[in-house]
């Protein structure tokens, strides 16, 4: 019976053993593994933050370039809206030079396109032609239409000064306008209120700067009469530049006439042709009125 029991204790002192050597045997495999799980975990981290580093640089390009390509779309509006300024200041320039202008003949309206001026001439308090130019209020500036003869340099104006300075352009072009229509007025008077001075037809060309007649200082008596020419040089002008009077009928003049000659051409390059004529009027009729008395 104690051989029995000797030989129970040997078996269950050699189970315990095995068992313990059991458990040892996969504590140790266990310890072998877990750092090969954490290589295979830290390798399949890697690889993720490897994946997430290329999506953040395809989205950064995708942002930069859509970044990019709005930029694009916009500069151009507001290049649009920088454009819509200036032209807006250019009208409301327009504006205010009208408003100044408008108690000197220069005046005009707002129109789809831009704006109208109307530019009224006048001489010496009378009220003339008046003329209108229809600008398109764009960039560049262009004329639309206009009524302005083709003999007043438009053209040569407007390439000097309408993309420049508006106001310089439409003073120019009422200096050039009003000038003409002063020509023209005291070329009409002489013709149509001193037609008994004239020997002949009063010459002259389309702008006016040009006149040549044959007329008598004293329409009513014998003498040979002057032949006139004026000219004038500088078309903004109303007096001419260069003023020629010859003798007709005579090679040479005696002093009395040939001082009277010099005497019509200070006044004609001094007065209108008009208020000449009236001065050779008044003095024809302070003759007659002598004669009476």
């Amino acid at each position: 019976m104690d051989l029995a029991n000797t030989l129970g204790q040997e078996g269950e002192s050699k189970g315990g053993v095995l068992a313990h050597l059991e458990r040892l045997e996969t504590r140790s495999r266990k310890k072998f593994e877990e750092p090969r799980g954490a290589q295979a975990a830290e390798s399949t981290l890697g690889s993720k933050i490897h994946q997430l580093r290329s999506l953040r640089d395809r989205l950064r390009a995708e942002v930069n370039r859509r970044r990019a390509g709005v930029e694009a779309s916009v500069e151009p509006d507001q290049t649009l809206q920088v454009s819509e300024q200036v032209l807006e200041r250019k009208r409301e320039d327009v504006k205010a030079i009208l408003e100044a202008y408008r108690f000197t003949g220069l005046s005009g309206k707002r129109t789809s396109r831009g704006v109208c001026v109307c530019i009224q001439t006048a001489f010496e308090g009378n009220l003339l032609d008046s003329y209108f130019v229809d600008l398109v209020i764009q960039k560049p500036l262009r004329i639309h239409h206009h009524s302005i003869p083709v003999f007043i340099p438009l053209e040569e104006i407007a390439a000097k000064y309408l993309q420049t300075n508006i106001q310089h352009f439409l003073f120019s072009l009422c200096e050039h306008l009003n000038a003409y229509s002063g020509r023209k007025y005291q070329a009409d008077r002489l013709q149509s209120d001193f037609a008994a001075f004239l020997a002949g037809p009063l010459q002259r060309n389309s702008l006016c700067n040009l006149l040549s007649f044959t007329y008598k200082a004293e329409p009513t008596g014998q003498a040979f009469p002057f032949c006139a020419r004026l000219l004038y040089e500088d078309l903004t002008v109303t007096l001419p530049t260069d003023v020629t009077i010859t003798y007709q009928g005579m090679d040479t003049l005696s002093p009395s006439w040939e001082e009277q000659r010099a005497s019509h051409e200070h006044l004609l390059c001094t007065k209108p042709l008009h208020q000449v004529f009236a001065s050779f009027a008044r003095r024809e009729e302070r003759l007659d009125l002598s004669l009476v008395y």
